[in-house]
Order: C-alpha cells, then structure tokens, then sequence
C-alpha cells in the first residue's frame, strides 16, 4: 500500500487537476476526502478530484474540523489517496429520503457491496436527519454482524443545519456512502474509548421510538434533561454536547455506548438522538474533564494497534464533535496521543464527526458510537 496526504486550505488560491500530477502517477484506486462545509458549497474542491482522478472512488463528508497530524484544523480539506497492491475496491451509494428510512438505506448499501471476499465496510452518512446506528444496522442485516464497519457521520462545525457526502456521483446533502474493501491482504486494528464519567442517577426510558427519546421515568425526557443542564439549559442543542447520555442495559450493566443529542422538540418535549435507544434501557448523563478525554484517545490508539499487532501505514481518526467542543484550545493533545502510539512518521487522517462508527473493543462488528475517539490502523500485507 502506498499513499500520499495533503491538507487545503479554503481560500489557499486556485485548485486545478494539476497540482495532483504526481499523486497521479500512483493511481489510486481511493481518495479520501474530509473537509469544511465550505469547500462542498463552493463545489471546487470536488470537481478537481473527479478530474484528477476519473478511475479513483472518491469518499468522504463534510465535518466539524479536520484531523491532521499534530492536531486539528477548522475550514480546510484533508484529502488521502491510496494505492492498493492487493486489495479491491467497490463504492456503494444510495439516497436518504427521510430518517425513518436509515436502516433501508444501510441494506440497500449492503446489498450493493455483498461479494465474495468483503473484508470491511467504510462508510460515511449524514449528520442530520439520520438514525446513525439503523444505518450500520442495516449493512449488518446484508453482510452480517462479524464484518469491520467503520466509518462517521458527517458534520457543519457546531450549525447541526446540513451536512454533505462525497461520492463518485459528487457532493450530495441526502446521499450516504459505502466503500467495500475486499481480499485477505489488508489488516485492520480498531479500538473507541470516550473518557467520559456518568453522574446523576440512572432514567429508565418509559417511552422512545427509534432514536427519539419522549420520557425518562414517566416524564417528558427533555424536561428532565433541561433540569440537569440548568443555565446550559438556553443553549440547547448545541449546549448538549456538554452533556452525553451513557446507555445502560435493562439490567443496569453498561453497554459501552454513548448517544449525543441531535435535536431538542419542545412542543412534543422530546430529543433526537444520534442512535437509536434500548425501550427497556436506562440512560445517565455523563461528563467529561479534558485530561479523561485525552486519556481516552490514548487507549483508543492502544487498543488498535494491540488489535492490529503489525506496524500501521494509515491511521484513520474519527472523534465527536463534542470532545472538539470540550477540549477547546487542548484538542490537539488528543490527536498528539495516537500519534505517541502509534508512531509520528505514520500518515494520519481523519475528522470530527457527530457520530462515529467502528467496532467495541473485543468485537468485530461495527457499532455507532457518540462523544467518542475511535482509531483504526490499516497495513497491507
């Protein structure tokens, strides 16, 4: 595998197809591409790339920041192209109508990558509008739950307004994205950690619908919310970044998952979730210190690069906007963390996300995480 990372600034003067000539000498058969809402209005950056590299499959999203190495970036492109030597590359597409059609939209992603030798699934959906989790649901419906699904949803900083996909067919606010990676030849390590403490009691879900949350012990689940966040409370939903719900069992055991809320009703006092919620489950606020966050990234990139157990060629970071908003100015520290692990001279790419898709730690299918670091390490044999 070789490849090459750039990073573009919007407004760093003129794109043109040859400014990419010696990128294509390698041919790439992927170029990922993670970049500010901006650079999708404009449409430049896009139509370059297609020029550039008409054989290539183009995927990505728009984001809440850009990861690069040292740290990460606001209203710049991140563009990764990679040569394969051994592995084969599918590009799956498919429309998002509405929310409730999610997990349709994951099978018929699926459906469109089954093949023989499917090794993993990179995806890439809207940030709005969307049941996150229904979508790796549905992929997992079609190709089963044993398969590596990562991924993220896509961002427009903190605006939560419109998010944009990229494929071979351009740009698109309603379209999600599968890349299918087939043969044995490349090895993935992954690992998710939050950092994040849960405070406060546990709220039994009385009543929800998907990933709409409508009571928390028998009472509109925004209220009680609102209650926790107090003066945070007007700032809503943006404030809710602040302020993750940890998923707990019926039992009350811990699921590993966190969900962020999207969206805030309060006619109906309810609140979007990015997943979907466990009816019978119970769910407990959480927060989070900057240091807990950063500690969390570290064991992130631990758990991947004991999982891949080879020395990495790509490091793929997808973090939650929230953790952005949390850390501020200390966000760098946690890109600094993987890079202490798994190495400095390893290219390193990535984005925030407001959903981020990878498997648990000691499971091989893919799951949506919130307020989450999750790396993986990719090396081809």
């Amino acid at each position: 595998m070789t490849l090459k990372v750039r990073q573009w600034a919007h407004g760093g003067g003129p794109l043109t197809p040859l400014q990419w000539q010696g990128w294509q000498d390698m041919d790439p058969q992927l170029v990922l591409v993670f970049a500010a809402p901006e650079h999708f209005i404009a449409g430049e950056l896009a139509g370059v790339l297609a020029q550039a590299f008409p054989k290539a499959c183009l995927a990505g999203c728009s984001t809440a920041g850009e990861i690069v190495p040292g740290g990460a970036m606001t209203g710049a492109a991140t563009v990764t192209a990679l040569h394969f030597d051994h592995t084969q590359v599918r590009q799956a597409v498919t429309e998002l109508s509405h929310m409730g059609e999610s997990r349709a939209a994951g099978m018929r992603l699926g459906e469109q990558l089954v093949g023989p030798e499917l090794d993993a699934v990179l995806v890439f959906a809207q940030g709005v509008r969307v049941n996150g989790s229904a979508v790796v649901a549905g992929l997992a419906d079609v190709l089963g739950d044993q398969l590596p699904i990562i991924g993220g949803l896509a961002g427009d900083g903190t605006a939560f307004r419109q998010t944009w996909v990229l494929s071979n067919q351009g740009p698109s606010t309603t379209h999600l994205v599968a890349v299918g990676l087939y043969g044995s030849a490349l090895q993935l390590g992954y690992g998710a950690f939050g950092g994040w403490t849960p405070f406060g009691p546990a709220r039994r879900v009385t009543r929800c619908a998907g990933n709409v949350l409508y009571e928390l012990d028998g009472e509109p689940a925004l209220e009680v919310y609102k209650r926790y966040l107090g003066d945070y409370a007007v700032d809503l939903p943006a404030s809710a970044l602040h302020f993750p719900l940890a998923m707990e069992g019926r039992n009350r055991e811990c699921s590993g998952l966190i969900r962020s809320v999207l969206g805030v009703d309060g006619q109906q006092g309810s609140m979007i979730l990015a997943g979907e919620i466990d009816p019978e489950g119970y769910l407990r606020l959480m927060h989070a210190s900057r240091d807990a966050l950063v500690d969390g990234a570290l064991w992130a990139a631990k758990s991947a690069a004991t999982r891949l157990g080879v020395p990495p060629q790509l490091a793929l970071l997808v973090s939650c906007v929230g953790r952005r908003v949390v850390m501020g100015t200390q966000t760098d520290e946690e890109v600094e963390a993987v890079a202490d692990v798994v190495g400095h001279g390893v290219p390193l790419t990535g984005f925030y996300a407001y959903g981020e898709i990878s498997p648990l730690d000691g499971a091989n299918y893919g799951r949506l995480h919130n307020q989450t670091m999750t790396v993986s390490l990719w090396a081809e044999r």
